[in-house]
């Protein structure tokens, strides 16, 4: 069957991600390569000392990509796109939105990246025994809780940026457990939230007098394969700016981007593990075993078919690495050399490689907003060298691309050294790895461990969502999800794999000695400068 009979007789799959500065969608075939694609830029916004995206901006950012994807599919296929054989939305973790049993929405959406819930969280993981990271969706329930705000009391709904969606896509009321495993605890045995810890924040909560209770407020969880309701009438016409979008095709349980992640890199079966590195970066690590003990900087949460896995969680990663790009772009502008943005990057990013292992002394804090794993509550971007520190091209990029993932090596330590999790290698996917071999060859250094990136990963979690989708309707009875995707989708993709280099190693090990003795130079900065 050619491209476009897949398309006119719906056996594709539609994937749409939104992430933190992008919204994209994806078009697969039946073999999960994907066709077409489009995309809209966002960015979050800091209002009233929360950061947010508002509602409205989502179906734009919708409609936009998908408007791009349908005139792709017309150019490239001669197709118009009425229909797909299923579809499947993803977005950012956690976060916080609500709303009143008429759909109201009824406080401002707080995204993963505000850390204002500390109070909140220490409370609830000592409570559950469990850890609460600041960002998870309970942890700002509690938080509006504490703080007394006037809405709590009319919750009716409660979910993720992707559930919101899907809600609004199919009427249902339901979220991955991959995704669900961010708003509150999950059962792994029972794939289903906690049920000591759900009749415990009753517990804890109920001299408010609430009329809800935790577990009808949240969604209803689903494992990946699973059927999550059709695109409505409506639902079509939120998509679909033009009206040729069918109603009726099947939905797959909206996940989140670190499930997609996972998806995207075959990594969601036992010792496999993949790293998301982009405006936030995270490690996940499907686990053989429960870990030993509660570590406040590492969740647990699951793969979309339920498995425990361990993750940490950083906050920053490239922000305030592209920052510096967008200057040296600005100086290439200004000097008549102006050069694309991908130049741009491959240029400054290959120059790291050229450093002194160790940066040479230099030194950078890449935190535009707070970091859990460090302690900090706020952040802000720093620079530092001393007189005597290599101060050359080379080492400045080198010290920021180290920067983006010497948080996470802090969090990945406790889980290799504390807990002997053992890896045979991860899985990149994200903008650090988009230059060919740079974010492959300092990760590798940072993590000890072999880094692979396979050719797909520039798709992303719109390409994982997508193939969550087609698992929905194309797999055999009893398949799973590793298996369909091992034997249907990765089959002979080894990708490129960058073994870590001892000199690198050891030169990492020399910077992180330094990043960890200059924090108190951060909480300084936290404390004096506005």
């Amino acid at each position: 069957m050619s491209i476009a009979e897949e398309i006119t007789k719906g056996k594709t799959a539609l994937g749409i991600e939104l992430g933190s500065t992008r919204i994209k969608a994806v078009l697969i075939g039946a073999d999960g390569s994907p066709i077409a694609s489009g995309g809209y830029d966002w960015e979050n916004r800091f209002e009233n000392k929360i950061w947010t995206y508002h509602l409205d901006d989502v179906w734009t950012g919708l409609q936009t990509s998908f408007g791009q994807l349908s005139d792709e599919v017309m150019r490239k296929y001669g197709a118009a796109l009425t229909t797909v054989g299923s579809l499947g939305v993803s977005a950012m973790m956690h976060g916080y939105l609500v709303f009143d049993q008429d759909g109201k929405q009824l406080a401002q959406f707080r995204t993963w990246r505000n850390t204002s819930t500390e109070k909140a969280a220490v409370s609830l993981t000592e409570k559950f025994n469990f850890n609460i990271p600041l960002r998870w969706s309970i942890a700002h329930l509690y938080q509006a809780i504490l703080d007394e705000e006037p809405h709590v009391k009319d919750v009716a709904y409660m979910t993720t940026l992707a559930g919101y969606v899907h809600w609004k896509l199919t009427g249902k009321k339901a979220l991955g457990v991959g995704d669900a495993s961010g708003m509150f605890p999950i059962d792994s045995d029972a794939n289903d939230y906690d049920g000591g810890m759900i009749a415990k924040f009753d517990t804890i909560v109920s001299e408010k007098n609430f009329s809800w209770k935790i577990k009808n407020i949240l969604p209803k969880v689903l494992l990946a394969g699973e059927d999550a309701g059709t695109l409505t009438e409506e639902g079509a016409k939120l998509l679909d700016k033009g009206g040729k979008l069918q109603a009726g095709i099947p939905l797959c349980p909206p996940e989140g981007d670190a499930g997609t992640g996972m998806v995207a890199t075959n990594s969601v079966a036992r010792r496999t593990g993949n790293v998301s590195a982009g405006t936030s970066i995270f490690a996940m690590v499907v686990l053989e075993k429960p870990l030993s003990k509660v570590h406040t900087e590492i969740d647990m949460v699951t793969t979309p078919s339920g498995k425990p896995v361990a993750m940490a969680h950083c906050n920053n990663c490239t922000s305030d690495l592209d920052g510096w790009v967008r200057l040296f772009g600005e100086f290439s502008d200004g000097v008549g050399a102006k050069l694309s943005k991908s130049a741009l990057y491959e240029t400054l990013y290959n120059k790291a490689l050229e450093g002194d292992a160790d940066c040479g002394g230099l030194l950078s804090y890449n935190y535009v907003s707070g970091e859990p794993t460090t302690g900090f509550a706020e952040g802000r971007a720093l620079f530092v060298r001393a007189q005597d520190s290599r101060f050359t091209l080379a080492n400045f990029m080198r010290t920021h691309l180290l920067s983006t993932v010497a948080s996470l090596k802090i969090g990945m330590d406790i889980l290799t050294e504390q807990e002997h999790v053992k890896l045979d290698q991860l899985l990149g996917h994200g903008g650090l790895f988009k230059t060919k071999t740079v974010g492959q060859t300092l990760m590798a250094a940072a993590l000890n461990v072999p880094v692979t990136v396979m050719e797909s990963a520039g798709e992303g979690g719109a390409w994982g969502i997508a193939l969550l989708a087609g698992y929905l309707t194309n797999k055999a009875e009893n398949e799973t999800l590793e298996d369909y995707l091992a034997n249907k989708i990765f089959e002979g993709n080894a990708g490129h794999s960058v073994p870590p280099n001892k000199q690198d190693v050891r030169g990492f090990g020399e910077f992180m000695k330094r990043y960890k003795n200059g924090l108190a130079i951060e909480k300084a900065a936290v404390e004096h400068i506005d």
